[in-house]
């Protein structure tokens, strides 16, 4: 039985133009994707969003909330709890105003995707309620870009939570790949008295479910996901508690992975470096797929 692995279908056209020296690789856009966890009586479960079978990239399948960094955050100091900006910038591999603006876009994905919100008032609070019409003005307008995280931070007072997130791992979509992201892959867990809610634009489903039995129905073929997002589930399933994984995260190598192709025989062999289970084989004939 196949898996759940998603591919695009142009992707082998893509490969083959990189090959022959017609594709340009273009320069990957900063972005980050949090794995927000809750404990149950059997373990934690991660939230996940079934991305809308309508969107360009990844239609029906299964991720974390995640998109871009707002080059605003850049710009404008936030209130902030937690790891300084300087240790941030060691760990994520970047400078310091980089590493506010990839905090900041963790964060602000996790409340626009998810309505939970990783900021208090005070640098040892959380906000216990996101519900209400000005929040969700408020929302609606960082989901549009009218607000910048900054601003919103400011706006209402609030310390963003760094403490409450663990850097886990780093992808960078493939070379071939037009819609590029270098992302960073945080761990958090949910806030006491918040909880999620369905109101990401891009996603038809929002699921709680353990990692290990996202897992079994990826290999089962009935969850279809990106090689990042069964990779995290995997990495994510001997844990007991949230609070272990998040105790974790400080450990966790950040080096970041790229996706390769390579000319082997009469075919390109896509791999990840580290996740051999990811390994396509595609004809180098005109119209094959990953096999």
């Amino acid at each position: 039985m196949a898996n759940g692995q998603w591919y695009p279908p142009e992707w082998p056209e893509l490969i083959r133009a990189l090959a022959d020296g017609t594709l340009t690789p273009v320069r990957p856009r900063r972005a980050a994707t949090v794995m927000l966890l809750k404990d149950t009586g059997s373990g934690p479960a991660v939230h996940m969003l079934r991305r809308r079978a309508s969107m360009a990239f990844a239609g029906g399948a299964y991720a974390y909330p995640g998109g871009g960094v707002d080059p605003r955050d850049d710009e404008r100091h936030v209130r902030w709890a937690g790891p300084t900006r300087a240790w941030w910038a060691g760990r994520l591999g970047v400078d310091e105003t980089a590493a506010q603006a990839i905090v900041c876009a963790a964060v602000r994905e996790t409340y626009e995707e998810a309505g939970v919100l990783l900021a208090g008032p005070t640098p040892d609070t959380v906000v216990g309620d996101t519900t209400g019409d000005d929040w969700e003005a408020d929302r609606a307008a960082l989901v549009a870009r009218d607000l910048s995280f900054a601003e919103f931070l400011d706006r209402r007072g609030l310390v963003l939570r760094s403490d409450l997130l663990g850097a886990w791992t780093r992808w960078i979509t493939p070379e071939f790949e037009p819609r590029r992201y270098d992302t960073w892959f945080f761990v958090a867990a949910l806030p006491e008295g918040q909880r999620t809610r369905d109101v990401s634009s891009e996603a038809d489903r929002t699921v709680w479910i353990r990692p290990a039995d996202a897992a079994a129905a990826y290999d089962e073929g009935e969850l279809l996901m990106m090689p990042p997002t069964i990779a995290t589930l995997r990495q994510l399933t001997p844990y007991v508690t949230a609070a272990q994984a998040l105790a974790a995260a400080p450990d966790r190598d950040l080096a970041p992975v790229l996706a390769q192709a390579r000319l082997e025989g009469g075919e390109i062999v896509l791999s990840w470096p580290g996740h051999d289970e990811f390994t396509k084989h595609i004809p180098t004939a005109t119209g094959g797929g990953p096999a």
